[in-house]
């Protein structure tokens, strides 16, 4: 039950992304998510010491926080962004489907494949309906498929390497931030910073790209994984729904149908439960 809590949190927090990415639209998406990460790393300053990680677990940790962001960048610039968004939002159904194969004792029951299909069905209408669609193939997929790939991939690897601290997020946020301001000094054109900009900068810093990665840690350390995966898709539902209502265009029947769909995967995913010969020898 703690782990669903944790999990809601980041969830919660990463709703108000795409909201807060709006109205910062015209930094550089790499200076953006740059200073953004490592202000979401000062919070676990003052645990420095928790930091001492092997090579091998911060190699995924930078994997995860910036291979993802560089990846869903790309796409969102070369791809229609409607359809690379929602072609993104597929981690939560690879994080309920790849559980097996990173997680050793753990196989998937019918109902935590159908609540994930569920979910992103449920994103597909959330998405789709919030925005027009193209309809063309474009080569910013692939990316699009990449990153939601990494983000799963991560997700489930904070479980295989040695166990570390929650803190140490703080240490993967910091050179994910460098790493990400580095992109930019090579491939951006250089900007000035308004203090407006620093104010909504550091809200996203503190919030969606810092306390939400340390959220969802303490989440999958605690919890299953494929719960986590389908309870995931509430993400895309709440981001657009947030979204239409900062920019005043107000709900419509899209939100209401995905809201069921989403509601009623996570109930069915995170209400199926191990035969019980099979959670004994687990």
């Amino acid at each position: 039950m703690h782990a669903n809590l944790y999990a809601l949190g980041a969830i919660a927090l990463w709703a108000g992304l795409a909201s807060l990415g709006l109205s910062l639209k015209h930094l550089p998406p790499f200076l953006l998510t740059g200073i953004a990460l490592v202000i979401g790393s000062v919070p676990s300053w003052p645990l420095v010491r928790q930091w001492k990680v092997p090579a091998s677990t911060l190699a995924v940790g930078i994997y995860g926080l910036f291979a993802y962001h560089f990846l869903l960048f790309i796409a969102l610039r070369v791809a229609p962004p409607v359809e690379a968004n929602l072609v993104n939002y597929l981690w939560p159904l690879f994080i309920v489907v790849l559980a097996p194969l990173f997680l050793p004792g753990l196989s998937l029951r019918p109902g935590h494949v159908l609540g994930a299909l569920l979910g992103f069905a449920g994103a597909a209408v959330a998405i789709l309906g919030a925005g027009g669609t193209t309809g063309a193939w474009s080569w910013g997929y692939l990316p699009a498929l990449g990153a939601a790939f990494i983000w799963a991939s991560y997700s489930l690897l904070t479980r295989r390497v040695p166990a570390f601290p929650t803190a140490a997020i703080g240490l993967f946020g910091l050179v994910s931030g460098a790493l990400s301001l580095a992109c930019h000094v090579a491939l951006e054109p250089r900007v000035a910073v308004a203090p407006a900009d620093w104010v909504l900068l550091t809200l996203m810093g503190l919030g969606p790209l810092g306390a939400a990665f340390f959220l969802w840690d303490k989440a999958l350390k605690l919890g299953d994984a494929r719960h986590i995966g389908v309870l995931s898709y509430i993400t895309p539902l709440a981001s657009t729904a947030l979204l239409l209502l900062v920019t005043g265009r107000g709900l419509s029947w899209s939100i209401a149908l995905a809201a069921a769909l989403i509601v009623g995967g996570a109930v069915l995913g995170t209400r199926t439960r191990e035969p019980r010969s099979e959670t004994q020898a687990a």
